[in-house]
């Protein structure tokens, strides 16, 4: 016999505010205190610096939604820098058979961390 695990949800976590953002060529549903691993951007940036993204699709209050068209004008995501890093490797092999070829090549793909501080 299976059961169901219930889950609760912290106080924090019980806000219904999220927003749809668009960065590095995919989309991130966040919501405030959220952390996410998205594409290196371009620039330096230390530890607390305010990244904004201003491509938002859309926005959910809990009573409202708006939906952009493709982006909601004047809306803005607010988020903290915390760190910067390297993914786990992924290898690249080109092989041929009968023919004595092989290439083996590995990529580690940058990322950056930021904790979502504001939707506004």
């Amino acid at each position: 016999m299976v059961t169901a695990k219930k889950t609760t949800k912290n106080t924090n976590e019980e806000s219904k505010e999220f927003a749809v953002i668009f960065t590095g060529g995919k989309q991130y549903k966040v919501a405030v205190g959220d952390i996410l691993k998205i594409e290196k951007l371009e620039g330096e940036f230390a530890v607390g610096d305010k990244i904004t993204f201003d491509k938002v699709l859309l926005v959910d209050n809990g009573v409202d939604t708006t939906i952009g068209n493709p982006y909601i004008a004047g809306a803005k995501v607010e988020s903290l820098f915390q760190k910067a890093g390297k993914g786990k490797t992924v290898t690249v092999v080109k092989y041929k058979q009968k023919s004595r070829y092989l290439k083996k090549n590995g990529h580690r793909q940058p990322y950056i961390e930021v904790k979502i501080s504001a939707i506004k």
